[in-house]
């Protein structure tokens, strides 16, 4: 399993510009949001949290189709779906997830207190952001691992992922967002969302794979 996070880890930020290419686009969207709302500095430090987890999300989904591409291509998934059973299949897609979240979706939330200095962020929203990013994000990638499973042997695949991921997104970006304003705005609460986010994540840390893998085995056969 070493072995495969390691190997995943590099294909991640390899294929596609990886990390760099997340990071251009996350960059991209924070850096247009002043010219849409104006140069008011305090609107632009109200909404900083949800745009920075707006743009998160939105280059969270680039490389998404790139989770089990480059093992179709080599005809290694056809071995990893028909040598392992159900529950080791489900330990293999977590672990590359992990490993696809470390090197896509970590570097997003490692930049992301920079670019909340573009939106005139305090900070202590500064870091209450960047905190529910490190614990949200994940659930993003799982569920995403689900969605590329399901489309991993469709031309233009990547579009699909989107569409079907998006929406089963929000719930993580509504706690993600309450969590970050409650750091700093009372009387919201900081705690209890975050709490939620964290149990969100674990949750489909567990849901995500399991999915991932029938659907990888269904379209084995």
């Amino acid at each position: 399993m070493l072995a495969l996070f390691l190997r995943d880890l590099r294909l991640s930020m390899r294929v596609g510009g990886g990390a760099l290419t997340g990071i251009i686009f996350f960059l991209a969207v924070i850096a247009t949001i002043p010219f849409g709302v104006g140069p008011d500095l305090n609107l632009l430090s109200r909404i900083g949290p949800a745009i920075l987890w707006i743009g998160a999300l939105l280059a969270s989904l680039l490389g998404l189709d790139r989770l089990f591409q480059a093992d179709r291509e080599d005809g290694s998934l056809d071995l990893l779906v028909l040598e392992a059973d159900r529950h080791m299949l489900a330990l293999t897609v977590l672990v590359k997830c992990l490993a696809h979240w470390t090197g896509s979706v970590l570097p997003l939330v490692i930049a992301a207190p920079m670019l909340g200095l573009f939106m005139n962020m305090e900070p202590l929203a500064i870091g209450a952001t960047a905190l529910t990013l490190l614990a949200g994000t994940p659930a993003i990638t799982f569920i995403g691992a689900a969605g590329a499973a399901v489309t991993v042997a469709l031309p233009r695949g990547g579009l699909l992922i989107s569409i079907l991921v998006l929406p089963l997104t929000i719930p993580a970006l509504i706690f993600g967002v309450s969590a970050s304003y409650g750091a700093t705005q009372n009387p919201a609460p900081f705690l209890q969302p975050f709490l939620i986010l964290l149990a969100l994540t674990l949750f489909l840390a567990v849901i995500g794979p399991l999915a991932a893998a029938l659907a990888l085995r269904r379209s084995a056969d």
